[in-house]
């Protein structure tokens, strides 16, 4: 069996320069962000745990004014892959996207959840996010940047657009990609489940095309994340969940909490299966639905794969 690489996400704080209507941080706001000493603190423990991979996500990591020195500060310590998950703003400055990369980013993750200005700043509430994001994208594109990713939340308002959305990854050659079922349990999707959380039935027929496009432009990476499994019974192969056990162990250190066991306390407490799901061939492999979703639209679309 091979080893798990270890991986640990640190919140760096929720302030962001977007303002997702379903963004499960939408209610941590005003907390205080992580200090730059608490972060470094924090990257030096993890670095002491012999991390193979360190994530920072916030809210936006970028809008620190001590964001390259902490990229910079991660390297010096021998992290073998840091990464960066963000809305991409920051990045149309070319500048600061070189500057980004020469303190040591080993990759990065753009989240789109439009293909175009409408759907994009409809859902981010920020007029010209998705033309700056385009911009950095673009920006680390033409620097060469090698491992660049990508990630879109499936929410009602952009669901029958995902296969659009693809054709934008495929078009900008980002062959990692997760296509995200929107999680309920917290945040902007909580409160306003009816107008973000579409039904599963319905959401995984879009998924299922978008990674269908990206297999036939030969990106067999893209998967599909916080989704049950009797929905995807023919892309076990692209099941974010599954890839992930396989490979990491993964700890989430953030401001108002820590979680050192994210894959199993997520199964535990996140999601769920119910009495439909008895006698599945998946029941093992499947991590079920969203607390939530259970709560709100119930159990009928689940069905046991015999």
């Amino acid at each position: 069996m091979n080893k798990l690489k270890k991986k640990i996400v640190i919140f760096l704080g929720y302030q962001c320069n977007n303002n997702c209507v379903f963004c499960m941080n939408a209610d941590k706001r005003n907390l205080k962000p992580k200090s730059k000493e608490i972060v470094f603190h924090e990257i030096y423990r993890a670095s002491k745990e012999k991390i193979d991979i360190l994530e920072l996500i916030g809210g936006e990591t970028t809008i620190r004014s001590d964001f390259l020195e902490i990229i910079s500060f991660a390297k010096k310590l021998g992290i073998k892959e840091v990464i960066i998950a963000t809305n991409g703003r920051m990045f149309s400055d070319k500048r600061f996207a070189e500057n980004t990369i020469k303190a040591g980013l080993d990759s990065v993750i753009f989240s789109i959840h439009g293909h175009n200005a409408k759907i994009h700043d409809l859902l981010t509430q920020a007029q010209g996010s998705f033309d700056e994001m385009r911009r950095g994208l673009k920006n680390f594109i033409d620097l060469g940047f090698k491992s660049i990713n990508g990630n879109t939340t499936v929410v009602k308002q952009n669901m029958k657009y995902i296969p659009d959305i693809a054709r934008f990854h495929v078009k900008n050659m980002i062959k990692n990609v997760e296509y995200i079922f929107v999680d309920p349990n917290y945040g902007g999707a909580f409160n306003r489940f009816e107008e973000c959380v579409p039904k599963i039935s319905e959401a995984a027929v879009y998924m299922k095309k978008a990674i269908d496009i990206g297999k036939k432009a030969g990106y067999e990476q893209w998967k599909v994340r916080y989704v049950p499994l009797c929905y995807f019974t023919d892309y076990l192969d692209h099941i974010s969940e599954i890839n992930e056990r396989k490979l990491f162990f993964v700890k989430h250190w953030a401001p108002d909490f820590k979680n050192e066991d994210v894959l199993n306390s997520r199964v535990v407490a996140g999601r769920q299966k119910t009495d439909r799901c008895a006698g599945c061939k998946l029941y093992k492999l499947c991590e079920g639905i969203w607390v939530e979703y259970l709560k709100r639209y119930g159990d009928s679309e689940l069905k046991a794969v015999r």
